[in-house]
């Protein structure tokens, strides 16, 4: 179960971090994200879609290596509670995705936000 939540949220971060690049180029996404206010972003949120990308990424490695997919981080002891950080995190982010202005961000990035908390939690759980 852990692996598949964990390749769940793998699929996810991804497409939120090609997302995020589309948004950095300048494409007119912006609705759904940044608390959806500028059709295009403005050059500090594309900055700041860069750089949510790596860390994307990051998180995506330790649901891996906690789920047994990876072993990029070689069974560190930081990855069961990494793991829970990433949880917190995601759980963090429902919310203020649910009470964004922008509708169209409430209703694609809350469910995206909910899927990854689920997915998480359920690595996190996993011995």
């Amino acid at each position: 179960m852990a692996q598949v939540a964990a390749t769940v949220f793998t699929a996810f971060t991804i497409g939120l971090a090609l997302f995020q690049a589309a948004l950095a180029a300048g494409m007119p996404l912006g609705r759904f994200a940044w608390g959806g206010e500028h059709e295009r972003l403005p050059m500090r949120l594309r900055i700041s879609s860069l750089v949510v990308i790596p860390v994307y990424a990051f998180l995506a490695l330790i649901v891996l290596d906690k789920a047994g997919l990876t072993a990029i981080f070689g069974g560190a002891g930081w990855i069961g509670p990494a793991s829970w950080v990433v949880a917190v995190l995601c759980g963090l982010g429902v919310v203020p995705n649910a009470m964004s202005r922008s509708r169209a961000e409430r209703f694609t990035m809350t469910p995206v936000s909910a899927v990854l908390f689920v997915s998480a939690v359920i690595v996190a759980l996993a011995g």
